[in-house]
């Protein structure tokens, strides 16, 4: 037997320095057997990171029949305000009732090649090490361990948005099985609790942002402009294998937050991963920023439409989930990070300015024709200008 690199040239393979320890060798070794990301470990962190520290119960079934009666209302005022079928494809939506980790399951399985394209974006290597055997067996090392990393990562940040999910459409993006909507009542029902809601009325908003999330992100003009540019997106990510290293080494150990930093840098998963944002990625961002704004404002101008008829006008419920959304923490602004979707005020108050500005122009069915085919998706500039995408469309 030879001491060559499986690789077949003189990087240090990382193999050999577990392959002696027995159990440690076998390990690492199928860490990186699934391919660029380990489904078991994604898994397994996305079933933990849904549980959390509260009960994740199985709904009763009489709540899964209280949400299908609501859901006839629902569905008629979304229907009435949007213009749109909520009935996918000709496919009746069925209303399912669900666990947090069941959710965060269903999650990491539906968006599974969008993950693919993600881990296969951050596996290429680096291949430039400067000729030092030490940093070219670290960059090996850590393309041995990136499947199980990516996993972690992936499972974790889907487990952490499973902990706050009503939804399927917490998600905000097209899934693969157009006849379902996914909702997790215990969530749902404690949010109410906590902002001393009735529990009727958040279910109704809930469904009808999730049934207008169901028809509007399912378009074709969604699929073929938003989700192809967020895969786009996850596929021009550039690697730094040395990115740990070098946010460590201005780090001055006899500093009082020395510590603070380290586990600062060590809290970052993009950079644990290496996941530098790329120019090409820095020269999609702006298109990709309208579009998610208008649609996603569309989205909440229906959802205000509807919910008044239901709940009535000046309604505390919409006030409340959005202070929520607004607030979701570090894990959500992870997620925007990787998948590119920055879903911040400044992004929300762009969108909501220009769907205001189209109705003030053109009425309130004008929206509607963003989203007909991919081409009529504003650009940055028309987000701006709400003026110059009706004149593009010719709408008046």
């Amino acid at each position: 037997m030879t001491d060559e690199s499986p690789t077949g040239d003189d990087t240090p393979d990382p193999f050999k320095m577990f392959g002696g320890m027995g159990f440690l060798g076998d390990m690492m070794k199928a860490m990186g057997s699934q391919g660029p990301l380990n489904w078991d470990i994604a898994t397994q962190f996305a079933s933990l990171g849904a549980l959390g520290d509260t009960p994740d119960p199985q709904p009763d079934p009489s709540v899964r029949f209280a949400y299908g009666d609501l859901a006839r209302v629902a569905d008629m005022h979304v229907r009435d305000v949007s213009g749109l079928d909520t009935n996918v494809g000709g496919r009746v939506t069925e209303i399912l009732t669900t666990t947090r980790s069941a959710w965060a399951r269903r999650t990491l399985q539906d968006f599974r090649p969008l993950f693919t394209d993600l881990a296969t974006s951050l596996s290429q290597r680096d291949t430039d090490t400067d000729d030092d055997p030490m940093t070219a067996m670290m960059a090996s090392l850590s393309g041995l361990m990136a499947p199980a990393m990516v996993g972690m990562t992936v499972g974790g940040m889907v487990g952490a948005l499973a902990q706050r999910a009503f939804g399927q459409y917490d998600f905000p993006l097209p899934r693969a099985d157009t006849s379902e909507l996914l909702l997790v009542p215990s969530t749902i029902e404690q949010f109410a609790t906590d902002w001393s809601l009735s529990v009727d009325d958040v279910r109704m908003w809930v469904l009808v942002h999730e049934l207008t999330s169901h028809a509007v992100l399912n378009t074709a003009a969604v699929h073929d402009g938003i989700t192809a540019l967020v895969r786009r997106h996850v596929s021009l990510f550039k690697p730094d294998s040395r990115a740990v290293m070098d946010a460590l080494s201005g780090v001055d150990a006899t500093s009082s937050d020395a510590m603070e930093h380290i586990q600062k840098v060590f809290s970052d998963p993009t950079l644990i991963l290496g996941a530098v944002r790329s120019n090409a990625q820095e020269e999609l961002a702006p298109l990709l920023d309208a579009h998610v704004s208008a649609v996603l404002s569309y989205i909440d101008h229906v959802v205000d439409e509807a919910t008044q008829r239901v709940l009535g006008t000046g309604h505390t419920v919409a006030e409340a989930i959005r202070r929520r959304r607004l607030d979701a923490g570090k894990d959500t602004v992870f997620v925007e990070r990787l998948l590119g979707l920055h879903l911040t005020r400044q992004q929300l108050d762009r969108g909501t300015d220009f769907i205001r500005g189209v109705i003030e122009r053109a009425g309130a069915h004008a929206p509607a024709q963003m989203i007909e085919n991919v081409g009529n998706l504003p650009t940055p500039s028309e987000l701006e200008a709400p003026g110059l995408w009706l004149a593009r469309l010719e709408i008046q």
